[in-house]
């Protein structure tokens, strides 16, 4: 038995924090791609007004396994 598994890069961003950002990456990952099995989240950025954080954001890799 074969196993194949793919990497795709999302990146996730959210408002409150970069954990959040990455969980929202994967969230919406899963939407349509199945049999997650991982994720290496490998930078983290923000946007930034006035001073202040205003979006964090998580550039993810988002592994699955490939099915026949």
């Amino acid at each position: 038995m074969k196993i194949v598994i793919k990497i795709i890069e999302i990146i996730g961003s959210s408002d409150k924090s970069w954990e959040v950002a990455a969980r929202n990456a994967v969230l919406e990952v899963a939407k349509t791609v199945k049999h997650l099995i991982g994720v290496d989240v490998v930078n983290f950025t923000a946007s930034v007004k006035d001073g202040k954080i205003i979006k964090y954001k998580a550039t993810c890799k988002i592994a699955f396994e490939v099915q026949d």
